[in-house]
């Protein structure tokens, strides 16, 4: 047990606090250039600085963000007022994360699979994360659904990795968010996606309980049970709910902190619609079901900004919508209708 079992304990539990989740901005250079690029927008230093204070200073985030995930260059960059960004959080009452994997590479023997690295060198980076502010830290493994993949090996490695550096995070008194993402952009119907996620916890779990991993200090980022992008028949919201519910009730803990889903390429409305469904559906639930979403809280702000200086008030309008629905959805009370208005 960590030295800061009870500092981990308070911290995991605001994680998922009721009405409350996490925004992802922890893109990588290259990811957050594609989304530039589609506002026409260069991505320099100065301008990701400029998008991000927007997303970490949005007056009444706090109302609905418990915390942000922040990536390597942001944790050490200033608001405008000359302020960290991880302190701007800390004095709204929103706890800074980071993202920690240094990306997922080519598999050697694997083709087509990936291996999320990052391990060498954690344990000092978790230090200095820490006195930087981080209270959480977030690693992405990324299993693929294809030919006769994944292989039992691309999903072991991964779920090894992800024990390993959930096991660092706890020693230095971080919060691990363990994110196994089972991608949605093939041709696999939904039972496809639901066999590969099921495995895919099936063995996390099995690697975190087998190197020390306390659950109740542990988040689950995870994907929705969904069909392939390119599946021609698309499940509806009703069997994308009962769908996910089931393989998590099949595979997740029950003392596990709480479950947080990434959003995946979803819609941004669509993304609020599942979560909100299956807090409406299922009450009985031995965790809290909440978000931590990036492109789908994002995207409307984004395409609002258009990188120009003059539209900060309606990016951050855009934002906090978005914000508040998925809020609502964290206890089933978002409905369609709100998209139309603002709230």
């Amino acid at each position: 047990m960590s030295k800061y079992a009870d500092e981990l304990a308070q911290t995991a539990a605001a994680m998922v606090a009721p009405g409350k989740g996490i925004l992802a901005i922890d893109e990588s250079a290259p990811t957050i250039k594609k989304r530039f690029d589609a506002i026409n927008t260069e991505s320099t230093e100065a301008t990701r600085r400029n998008y991000r204070d927007l997303l970490i200073t949005a007056p009444g985030s706090n109302e609905y963000i418990s915390g942000m995930i922040l990536f390597d260059e942001t944790i050490r960059q200033s608001t405008t007022d000359g302020v960290t960004f991880p302190q701007a959080l800390i004095d709204q009452g929103i706890m800074p994360g980071i993202k920690v994997d240094t990306g997922a590479k080519d598999m050697a023997g694997h083709a087509g699979e990936k291996v999320t690295e990052g391990l060498d060198g954690l344990r000092d980076r978790l230090a200095e994360y820490r006195q930087l502010g981080a209270t959480f830290a977030k690693w992405r493994a990324v299993i693929t659904i294809g030919d006769s993949i994944p292989s039992d090996a691309c999903i072991e490695a991964n779920a090894h990795a992800l024990a390993r550096y959930a096991a660092l995070c706890q020693e230095a008194g971080i919060v691990p968010m363990v994110e196994p993402e089972v991608l949605m952009d093939a041709d696999n119907s939904i039972e496809r996606c639901y066999q590969v996620t099921e495995q895919t916890l099936q063995a996390l779990f099995h690697e975190l309980h087998r190197q020390g991993v306390a659950m109740q200090h542990t988040i689950l980022k995870v994907n929705m049970i969904i069909s392939g992008k390119q599946c021609p028949t698309q499940a509806d919201v009703q069997e994308v709910t009962d769908q996910t519910v089931r393989c998590l009730r099949n595979t997740v803990p029950a003392s596990i902190a709480g479950i947080v889903f990434l959003s995946g390429g979803q819609s941004a409305e669509l993304a609020t619609a599942h979560l909100n469904a299956m807090n409406a559906a299922y009450k009985d639930l031995p965790w809290p079901l909440s978000f931590s979403y990036g492109r789908a809280l994002q995207e409307p702000c984004l395409k609002a900004w258009e990188g120009k200086a003059e539209n900060v008030e309606a990016a951050t309008q855009a934002l906090l919508h978005r914000e508040k629905c998925n809020s609502l959805a964290c206890d089933g009370r978002y409905s369609a209708e709100m998209e139309a208005t603002a709230l």
